[in-house]
């Protein structure tokens, strides 16, 4: 599996360009999944890469901080904006004009910054498990959980992050992300309520939001606010599903239904 250098990384120390992972799969119109804040291994895209590779090239990037790319010694506050400008030089580096953005959790955050930093790349976009609100207060005990002791999240789960993203290392990404997390909720404001800037209903690209009805991460009328300013964009919520509908034993079948339907009916337009 190979790696790029991003040279205009805003991750990047001391002008160093830092190294991207990344696997690649298929062939066809570009689509890119973009993984939540503990990285690709614990909600894994593996069904997805299954029934998509033959129509689609798939490429799923371990963002920087993340599984095998450049480690970082903390994760700033405004991270998921400075993702968002990684990858659009992640695909301007392969030589990738315009694709699909398959994002889950802070993926989807960054996918959708995407959307709006340069439409032009993006065909359409899937937005699992969105987040729009920063001020994510039932969160909060998760969050400094990833802080103080993320041991407890149980063996099977520390195993799998232990495998992603080394032993030596997974804590570090737990901790790196929840305290970039305590850091947003203790800074939000009425000016900076959302990660967008108040400019979400900008996003131009065709949108499809696939969302558990029991995402423990959603604040009450989260989903309701960007109804309100995306009319146009589809939202289907998912009955018993929670944080991860790609991966629930209830949801996958759905989910995958939903995002093949509108990954063909797009791509003819990409």
């Amino acid at each position: 599996m190979p790696f790029i250098e991003l040279n205009k990384s805003p991750f990047s120390t001391n002008l160093q360009p830092v190294k991207m992972y990344y696997q690649e799969y298929g062939r066809g119109v570009p689509l890119v999944f973009l993984h939540s804040g503990w990285g690709y291994e614990i909600y894994p895209f593996r069904q997805q890469i299954e029934l998509l590779k033959n129509d689609f090239h798939i490429l799923i990037p371990d963002r920087i901080g993340y599984g095998r790319s450049t480690r970082l010694e903390s994760l700033p506050h405004n991270f998921h904006q400075l993702a968002a400008l990684d990858m659009l030089e992640f695909l301007s580096t392969l030589g990738i004009e315009k694709a699909f953005l398959w994002g889950h959790s802070d993926g989807a955050v960054i996918s959708a910054i995407m959307g709006l930093l340069d439409p032009s790349k993006v065909c359409g976009l899937i937005l699992e498990a969105f987040h729009f609100f920063r001020a994510k207060h039932k969160s909060k005990s998760f969050f400094e959980a990833m802080v103080n002791s993320p041991e407890e999240f149980g063996e099977k789960t520390t195993q799998i992050l232990a495998q992603d993203h080394g032993i030596d290392y997974w804590r570090k990404v737990l901790q790196n992300g929840g305290q970039a997390w305590l850091e947003i909720i203790a800074h939000s404001d009425n000016q900076e309520k959302d990660f967008y800037f108040q400019k979400l209903a900008n996003l131009a690209p065709p949108t499809i939001f696939i969302h558990g009805e029991r995402d423990l991460r959603t604040e009450t009328d989260e989903l309701q606010a960007v109804q309100n300013l995306l009319p146009k964009a589809r939202f289907h919520f998912l009955v018993d599903i929670g944080h991860s509908p790609h991966t629930s034993s209830k949801g996958t079948a759905e989910c995958n239904y939903l995002a093949i339907e509108f990954l063909t009916k797009i791509k003819q337009e990409c």
